[in-house]
């Protein structure tokens, strides 16, 4: 929960900005730094989405999933399999010798080609980072990163065209997103291009490790690469439309759709965000080599999704970008609030956690902190979601923090949630239904398509005290009871020693 520190030294340099305090160093980017970043982009990557058009042109079938409207599921299916796939089309083309200085080339060299600073056996250590803190990193992802996250209102102008938060699919969106880091996490070969070695042929080989990548590439790489060609997709389109019709998107306000500066916002919710706000608010503290691993793992993603990685060079750039981003950047508006409840309206009495939307919107608030929630409208739940809430970081910190202290434990856990998380985001019936998104265009930016806020419905969820919020609530109630037993034998004990002090004082002056 975000908690004013009464301790705390404010100076000329001190920041404020959504309950969270900070003060500014010469590490700290200034707004000039931002303005230029807005108007850069991935000029490369659209470069190859046009070239790849001409190779293998776009199916066009006009079926669109949007917020009054979803795919029946037989011709989801037909769709499925008759999307191309651009990281194949460019490992197909940009390896080829044919055209040296294309366009496909270039980007297939500079992806290939692994930066002088990646450290293999950093990168997985990275990956473990994750699994140890499963399922409060989860948590953090979706209620800060991504809801949250909805407070930036120029990122959020881009997600309103393509149609793809409104109740109807964001939860879909939420999995195909969580498809992704589950991709790049959970096999140590997961990033590797092709061509690549494993750094340490000695290494015990976990599940899922594919003795294919070294011709193929990580499902983590080519996952990335995708995404890359989504963001040149969508882009290339509002550019398009905004051409067309200028008053339908703003470049010189909102600045390129997907630009450089939002590239890193991006990158940094799902990491530095990760580290300094979502897990403390949980109870939870990385350790300084956990900090340095997990921004090396992402540094790489964003080297590889087209973003520039110097801000996430070391923790304290990382963190110094974070927090200016969060500053500057984070100006809740109406179309924020609207697709922060969107999602709360997604996830309402769903599978797996079965949370009510009063559970919902307490984790969001105690996540993101009373202002912030206020700016984006969430609903204001009862004194009890907030215990239950509590209840839920007891028992992430006494999970987390027991098995990173016993390293076979850790061990077996990281392995344990990395066939888990991948079940129940991909493979079970209410996730992804086993059908792995290959992050096509599916949700294609139009005049008439801006996310609108649907009618609430009612669903069927499970009955009180089941769930997520019923484990939540007995978390709390055992946190409760082993803190009064610790506090009563604290107090056994110092007034024990009080009496056994005070009869040898006796005992010394009679005699």
């Amino acid at each position: 929960m975000a908690l004013p520190n009464p301790f705390r030294r404010h100076t000329s340099a001190t920041r404020q900005c959504w309950d969270y305090t900070f003060d500014i160093t010469p590490v700290h980017p200034t707004e000039e730094t931002f303005e230029p970043l807005k108007q850069k982009y991935d000029s490369l990557a659209e470069q190859c989405l046009s070239r790849l058009d001409e190779v293998s042109p776009p199916p066009r079938n006009g079926l669109l999933p949007r917020q009054n409207s979803e795919i029946p599921a037989a011709k989801e299916k037909e769709q499925i399999s008759s999307k191309r796939d651009l990281y194949a089309l460019l490992k197909k083309h940009g390896s080829s010798s044919s055209e040296p200085n294309s366009p496909l080339s270039k980007l297939w060299l500079e992806v290939t080609t692994i930066p002088p600073w990646v450290d293999w056996a950093q990168i997985q250590r990275g990956q473990d980072v994750f699994y140890r803190y499963g399922g409060a990193a989860l948590t953090g992802l979706a209620y800060q990163s991504l809801l949250g996250g909805m407070g930036a209102a120029r990122v959020v102008e881009t997600l309103a065209r393509t149609g793809g938060f409104s109740t109807k699919v964001a939860r879909r969106r939420l999995f195909e997103t969580t498809q992704h880091i589950l991709q790049c996490t959970r096999t140590p070969d997961a990033l590797y291009p092709p061509g690549v070695s494993p750094h340490n042929q000695d290494q015990e080989k976990e599940p899922g490790s594919n003795e294919n990548v070294r011709q193929e590439g990580g499902e983590g790489f080519a996952s990335t690469i995708r995404v890359r060609f989504l963001h040149a997709a969508v882009r290339r389109r509002i550019l398009k439309l905004a051409k067309e019709r200028p008053e339908y998107y703003d470049v010189k306000a909102h600045g390129i759709p997907i630009n450089d500066l939002d590239s890193i916002a991006t990158i940094a919710t799902f990491s530095a965000t990760l580290i300094w706000v979502s897990l403390p608010r949980q109870g939870i503290f990385l350790r300084s080599q956990e900090i340095r691993d997990y921004l090396a793992l992402w540094r790489y993603i964003a080297y590889l999704v087209g973003c520039p990685t110097d801000p996430f060079e070391t923790p304290e750039k990382a963190k110094a970008w974070m927090e200016m981003l969060l500053y500057q950047e984070v100006h809740p508006s109406d179309t924020s609030a609207l697709l922060a409840n969107n999602i709360i309206r997604a996830l309402d009495s769903q599978p797996p956690g079965y949370a009510s939307p009063d559970m919902l919107a307490a984790s969001t608030r105690w996540l993101n902190g009373k202002a912030l929630s206020d700016a984006l409208k969430i609903p204001k739940p009862s004194f009890y979601y907030y215990i239950l809430v509590a209840g839920q970081c007891t028992f992430f910190c006494a999970l987390c923090y027991t098995y990173r202290s016993i390293p076979m434990l850790d061990r077996r856990k990281v392995r344990l949630l990395k066939d888990v998380f991948w079940k129940i985001i991909v493979g079970s019936d209410y996730g992804l239904q086993g059908q792995e998104t290959v992050f096509d265009f599916s949700y294609i930016p139009e005049y008439n398509t801006i996310t609108e806020q649907t009618q609430e419905e009612k669903r069927e969820g499970l009955p009180k005290l089941k769930g997520v919020e019923g484990r939540n609530l007995k978390a709390f109630m055992i946190g409760i009871t082993c803190l009064a037993f610790t506090g009563w034998v604290g107090y056994k004990v110092v007034a024990g020693a009080s009496r056994l002090l005070l009869n040898t004082t006796m005992y010394i002056v009679s005699s």
